[in-house]
């Protein structure tokens, strides 16, 4: 099949690109100019360049695929810079929903977000009303809703969590921070979430394009639930360290959030505070089964990428 990857520039995006020539599926990818270099695979793919401000570009993308793919999202926004949270989550995908319609592309899958709900942060309720606009269109979706995503981002200047963390965090030469909602530390890094590997989340994906039973169905994709302190003692572990963690008010980030956060060298912003201490965790044992996908760990080994 012909497929329409928006996205597949970025992190989850390269691992989908993978899975679907795999699959043997011929990927046709909407690239931002100058952006080729970061593709793993281009001569296995067709391009189209031009991006989410580029109408005619989206539609040639779209144009006589079989199935639409929307892998588009933000670890944070610049506003500033045109970079926000409305157009790349929810405008791209309204966009993308309305051309398969206009052009009788009935397939269409969502890679979303655990935790997206309407009164959320910015993050998660884009993702969430991208998801509605989708479920309210006459076409054949299938939702994905993975939590704390990792893996190896193999270059390109691909986001990815435990890739950030370490650099902005675990790599300075001070104590990194357990947060902890109010004043006193008692529940500090008593928040959990359940990493899931990207490779696995990309099976799903691509799996799920001929599957019949998937269509008009929300997937929530994690794996085995893990407090912060645990997920970052794991993530140290991994290179070799041991690394100290002090009580951190969330509040008191969020302060300095306020002033800083604008800045592309802060290392967090008041929302990704917001989301990590209300956790985000899912069960998706039943899913690996039905989609007959082994599930990857989050251990030390699955975490070696870390030690480049």
């Amino acid at each position: 099949m012909k497929v329409a990857l928006f996205g597949g520039t970025g992190f989850v995006g390269s691992y989908i690109i993978d899975e679907l020539l795999n699959h043997k599926h011929k990927p046709k990818l909407l690239v931002r100019e100058n952006s080729e270099k970061k593709l793993l695979k281009p001569d296995k793919c067709e391009i189209v360049l031009g991006d989410l401000n580029n109408l005619s570009a989206m539609k040639k993308t779209i144009k006589s695929a079989d199935v639409v793919i929307y892998s588009i999202g933000l670890v944070r926004e610049f506003p500033s810079k045109g970079i926000t949270f409305q157009q790349t989550q929810f405008e791209g995908v309204k966009q993308t929903v309305d051309l398969a319609k206009d052009l009788d592309i009935k397939r269409y899958i969502l890679v979303s977000a655990n935790g997206a709900k309407l009164d959320g942060t910015k993050y998660q309720s884009t993702k969430y009303l991208a998801e509605e606009y989708l479920k309210h269109s006459e076409l054949e979706w299938t939702i994905f809703r993975p939590s704390l995503c990792f893996g190896d981002p193999r270059g390109g200047d691909r986001p990815e969590f435990c890739t950030q963390l370490k650099r902005d965090m675990l790599s300075l030469p001070i104590p990194s921070p357990n947060f902890h909602t109010g004043l006193i530390p008692i529940n500090a890094g008593k928040f959990a979430l359940s990493p899931v590997h990207i490779k696995n989340v990309a099976e799903f994906v691509v799996k799920s394009i001929e599957m019949d039973p998937t269509k008009k169905k929300t997937y929530h994709l994690g794996g085995e639930a893990y407090y912060w302190k645990d997920l970052v003692k794991t993530m140290a572990a991994s290179y070799g360290k041991k690394k100290w963690m002090i009580p951190a008010p969330a509040f008191g980030v969020k302060m300095l959030a306020f002033f800083f956060e604008r800045f592309a060298w802060f290392p967090i912003t008041r929302d990704q505070v917001t989301m990590l201490v209300e956790s985000n965790v899912c069960d998706s044992q039943e899913h690996f089964e039905a989609f007959e996908i082994e599930r990857i760990p989050y251990n030390t080994e699955t975490l070696s990428y870390l030690k480049d």
